[in-house]
């Protein structure tokens, strides 16, 4: 067998975590850690502490919009009816539209057509349909309680999109704010650590490179 060491390998996140939160409050007993360094690992932890929150907030903002535009969307849904209507015209090629209720398609076009409202009787109006429709099709469209047409209701796929979509904004917002405040802290503390470094040369350097010595030395020969 080999006694080679294999490589080694780089600590888990649970415990590289655990080793920032000792370090930051004082349990890790290490000689060489400087408060600085624990200034460090505190801004570390606030910072995961502050992305863990706004992950929850996210989430729960995203679940409680869901099931409020949820209730929205089906109260909306019941007051709404899918008729079929006959196109009796198709003149209007020339009005291309786009919009949520053509399923935002384009190449549709608006044709005139007749339908039955909910309540029996006979209504006429503006319809969107397909470019190729021509006079006597027949095509599904949305229509309110008085027979008017209506857009397309958003259906509850549409609504747990948007209510992710939110969330997700919101989340990376936050995280951007925190990343921010995160390097503007670590920022400080490496200038402070800078001085600090800067101050203990400026005493210790002469002690270590023996120029005091030797400026004694010199002092005591004249």
């Amino acid at each position: 067998m080999s006694s080679t060491p294999g490589p080694v390998r780089p600590a888990s996140l649970p415990r590289r975590a655990g080793r920032q939160l000792r370090r930051g409050f004082g349990t890790h007993r290490d000689p060489l850690v400087r408060p600085l360094d624990r200034s460090r690992s505190r801004a570390w932890c606030a910072a995961g502490l502050g992305l863990l929150l706004g992950l929850a907030a996210a989430v729960g903002g995203a679940l409680l919009g869901y099931q409020v535009v949820g209730r929205d969307a089906d109260a909306h849904l019941a007051r709404l009816r899918q008729v079929d209507a006959v196109v009796t015209a198709t003149g209007r090629h020339g009005a291309v539209v786009g919009s949520r209720a053509a399923g935002g398609y384009q190449g549709r076009v608006a044709a005139e057509a007749t339908w039955t409202a909910p309540d029996g009787q006979q209504r006429t109006g503006t319809v969107e349909v397909h470019r190729t429709a021509v006079v006597g099709a027949t095509v599904t469209i949305w229509v309110d309680e008085a027979g008017l047409v209506t857009d397309a209701p958003t259906t509850r796929a549409g609504v747990a999109i948007e209510a992710v979509c939110v969330g997700l904004a919101g989340f990376t917002v936050l995280g951007v704010a925190v990343a921010g405040a995160l390097a503007l802290r670590l920022r400080t503390l490496d200038r402070r650590a800078d001085r600090a470094w800067q101050c203990s040369w400026t005493r210790l350097e002469p002690l270590w490179s023996g120029r005091t010595s030797h400026s004694s030395g010199g002092a005591q020969e004249d």
